[in-house]
């Protein structure tokens, strides 16, 4: 994505939080997108059907989750009706069965629990309830972002420019309440996991950390790739250094 889309596309998602009013939820496991996807077609599907549920059917349930006489795609339906049914014993069984899932079911049983809370939220408490999920997940208030920053002009970072970066990142992000789960400093480029706060302004955290280190001689460029949809592969980590890497012009 180029570095203009990718302006716009941080405008308008820093922009949807910032008008938001409600309780926000963010999925903190790493699920990927179309499991999701998947797992919500699904509860729409049934949400129709799904009745009040009673002592009988719950004890019925509990027994399901526990035995192993269902099978996965069995399973699958059980979890997503508790998650329908608004009960806090609903939300227990789920969780419960968290603790030790079938570990196929393990992403699906982690979008149960998570329906599961909201439905309940929305229905204890009238306020707006705001689902926020990414491939990368997040924690708390809190979402993954996966950055790649290279280096100018394909240059080889030096020992001291490696020590500038740990030391500004390690003091910038912190300030900002973001947390740096991994910081990686290739001979080229910067990787870096971190989580950030809802309504953090990432990309200009991103850009003023780049611009405290190039003030020590210009070795970072400005040109950087932010995701929070999965963590880039080495491959793609040096396809994006060699189209990038020798770009005189920073765009």
């Amino acid at each position: 994505m180029g570095m203009k889309g990718q302006e716009d596309v941080f405008k308008r998602f820093y922009e949807s939080f910032q008008n938001m009013d409600g309780h926000f939820h963010i999925l903190e496991h790493r699920i990927p997108v179309e499991q999701q996807m998947e797992y919500f077609k699904y509860s729409d599907h049934i949400r129709k059907k799904v009745g009040e549920m009673s002592d009988f059917d719950y004890e019925g349930y509990t027994a399901d989750l526990q035995e192993g006489k269902l099978s996965g795609k069995e399973k699958k339906h059980v979890l997503s009706i508790l998650a329908l049914s608004k009960q806090v014993r609903a939300y227990r069984l789920i969780e419960q069965y968290v603790q030790h899932p079938d570990p196929e079911l393990v992403n699906w049983a982690y979008m149960a629990l998570m329906e599961s809370r909201i439905t309940l939220e929305s229905e204890l408490s009238g306020e707006k309830q705001i689902y926020i999920s990414t491939g990368l997940g997040g924690k708390g208030n809190k979402l993954r972002f996966y950055v790649l920053v290279l280096s100018f002009e394909g240059m080889s970072f030096l020992d001291y420019q490696r020590k500038i970066i740990e030391k500004e990142f390690g003091y910038a992000l912190p300030k900002e309440d973001c947390e740096i789960e991994r910081l990686t400093i290739g001979d080229k480029y910067v990787e870096l996991v971190f989580l950030v706060p809802v309504k953090v302004d990432i990309r200009m955290v991103l850009e003023d950390v780049i611009r405290e280190c190039n003030l020590y001689g210009n070795f970072l460029s400005e040109i950087f790739t932010v995701t929070n949809v999965k963590e880039l592969t080495p491959e793609e980590v040096g396809q994006i250094a060699d189209k990038y890497g020798h770009d005189k012009t920073g765009h």
